[in-house]
């Protein structure tokens, strides 16, 4: 093993954050929190939205759509955004994004409008999840890293639960709005400690100074559109009769021709 690599794994077993690790699981845990419980949420809230902004149900279903494909497009991007801006950084923008988005979301005044702020929503929320447990990992000492991931993982478990529920009482007492107004001050308190308490270990200063790695704009554009295709495919599949549909089978066939073209490229 040569001298840089044993200095990089040494920082990482060594080096820990000023501030107490199992806040900072907190911290990190509430902006994935935000994130999970926003994917669903919004379900049983689309007859609403359907309704006051004058949309069919079939129409209002591209709401979860349009975020899920964003969602998915930015994940697999994440380390090279790490890479280019910083671990600290990219988590911060990615909180910025998702809450500014949801207020956009929330004040949107027709359907159109609200697809590109969710799909904008779903950019910052793409990375929120994969930054969170990649700072868990070097928070923690190895001993203690399967506690903190029981933690970050009652979020992930308890978010979906009572997302429908939530949504609906919130829909119903107020507005489907309200759906997304609630991130906004969740995001500026997990922006706040984010900024107060997170901290980039110092291997990661010495990655950045190596270089950037160069971004494959075609195997980019080969997952990006077989993602969204898999993901529109698999969304609408039920709706347009699977296969019995022209739209589903040229989604479905994008999909497989930009997919298995990855693996080649890659």
């Amino acid at each position: 093993m040569s001298a840089g690599a044993g200095t990089l794994g040494m920082d990482q077993a060594i080096w820990r954050p000023k501030a107490n690790p199992w806040i900072i699981g907190v911290v990190v845990s509430l902006a994935a929190f935000m994130e999970v419980l926003d994917t669903s949420i919004a379900n049983v809230a689309l007859p609403h939205i359907a309704g006051n902004l004058a949309a069919s149900n079939d129409q209002s279903t591209w709401v979860l759509t349009s975020y899920l494909v964003s969602n998915a497009i930015v994940l697999p991007i994440s380390g090279w955004l790490v890479g280019l801006f910083g671990r600290k950084r990219f988590f911060i923008t990615c909180i910025v994004i998702f809450t500014i988005s949801s207020f956009l979301c929330g004040i949107a005044p027709s359907l159109g409008t609200l697809l590109i702020f969710r799909v904008l929503q779903g950019a910052g929320g793409g990375g929120l999840q994969p930054m969170a447990q990649a700072i868990l990992a070097d928070t923690f000492p190895p001993e203690k890293r399967g506690l903190a991931f029981a933690l970050y993982g009652v979020t992930a478990v308890c978010a979906p639960a009572i997302g429908p529920t939530l949504g609906g009482w919130i829909t119903d007492s107020y507005s489907w709005r309200w759906i997304f107004y609630i991130n906004i001050p969740v995001g500026i308190l997990a922006l706040a400690l984010v900024y107060s308490l997170v901290e980039d270990p110092p291997y990661m200063a010495r990655l950045r100074a190596k270089g950037i790695p160069a971004f494959d704009y075609i195997g980019f554009s080969l997952l990006t559109v077989g993602i969204a295709a898999l993901q529109i495919m698999l969304d609408k599949g039920q709706e347009d009769d699977w296969f019995g549909s022209h739209f589903i089978t040229i989604l479905a066939v994008t999909a497989a021709v930009c997919l298995i073209s990855l693996v080649i490229w890659e």
